[in-house]
């Protein structure tokens, strides 16, 4: 078995992915890491060589160039079946992110392999690759497999804990610099325009507060973002703030919106619907705060407030300045 991991960098930074993704290899070749490798790209991608080799890459392939320095699907697709062509690799491992999400399929599609979607482990049976997934909105685990000769994996973030192998290792690090077919982009990116928010998307987040329909309005978001400022957490919705208008869709939580997995998860207003949990209910702790002591989201919460949330709230944002100030 031969690793190839794709480590995502955006915006000039790693993404905490890229450690999740070598420590699930490691553990599925039993801590040996020779036949670990990892890929980079974006602009000063390098910088981040040695931070893949402390989590196990025994090689990285560094590609910095201005048609992949901002991510565009058919440049990755083209430089990792380059990649894959070049050194032999049986299975490639990507994070379920956005950009996992968009460009990994196709990648399978154009190598005609396996591709094994948005799964919590990976195990092997021989040379066949066993994958664990949630289906059903979380309600049971299945089990699939591949026997293809090249597999393609994305793993869920925030599922596997990162663990360093070693601080002061290095890796061999190799510029690699791809053959594009240029006829082959139809699309390119022309212009990239920030958010205002530099946090990480919802779905790779650590820490998640999110607002349901007792909101009342847009205006009254503004609440919870100001109290994820102070812990750095990304605000999220219920189904029922988005369609009421109060948030975008982007920001929409559930089996119509974004799966997550983080480790804490705040609710706020939120009753608590099959739709909503079905997009959370997998994160490792769960605090909900509503008026009605019979919300369904109490039957999920580690922990529940009844309380009024705009009361709870600036409670909440006192608390953990406290911590943030004494930590």
């Amino acid at each position: 078995m031969k690793v190839l991991v794709y480590a995502e960098v955006r915006n000039g930074k790693l993404k905490s992915t890229a450690g999740e993704l070598l420590t699930e290899a490691r553990r599925l070749l039993a801590g040996k890491t020779e036949n670990i490798h990892a890929v980079l790209m974006g602009e000063g991608c390098a910088a981040h060589a040695k931070t893949l080799a402390t989590f196990g890459a025994s090689k990285v392939f560094v590609v910095d160039s201005p048609t992949t320095n901002t991510y565009q699907c058919e440049p990755h697709i083209q430089t990792i079946t380059q990649l894959i062509q070049k050194n032999g690799y049986t299975l490639v491992m990507g994070p379920a992110s956005p950009t996992g999400r968009d460009f990994f399929p196709r990648l399978a599609v154009r190598n005609k392999s396996a591709m094994l979607t948005d799964v919590i482990s990976v195990s092997l049976e021989g040379e066949k690759v066993i994958a664990r997934r949630p289906m059903y909105a979380g309600k049971c685990i299945a089990e699939v497999a591949s026997q293809s000769s090249l597999t393609f994996v994305t793993l869920r973030p925030n599922v596997i804990p990162s663990e360093v192998l070693n601080a002061s290792a290095e890796a061999a690090v190799e510029n690699f610099a791809p053959t594009l077919n240029e006829d082959a982009i139809k699309a390119k990116i022309i212009e990239v325009r920030k958010g205002k928010s530099e946090k990480p998307d919802l779905t790779e987040a650590n820490l998640i507060i999110s607002g349901g329909r007792a909101m009342g309005n847009a205006d009254n978001f503004k609440i919870l973002h100001d109290l994820a400022d102070v812990v750095g957490a990304t605000v999220g919705a219920s189904r029922a703030a988005v369609d009421s208008g109060y948030a975008p869709h982007d920001m929409q939580v559930g089996q119509t919106g974004k799966t997550v997995n983080p480790n804490l998860y705040i609710a706020f207003g939120i009753s608590g619907s099959i739709q909503h949990l079905a997009g959370m209910r997998t994160s490792k702790v769960i605090v909900a705060i509503n008026t009605d002591p019979d919300a369904p989201i109490f039957q999920k919460a580690d922990y529940g407030i009844v309380a009024d949330l705009f009361q709870a709230v600036p409670l909440f944002k006192d608390e953990l300045k406290q911590l943030v100030e004494h930590s």
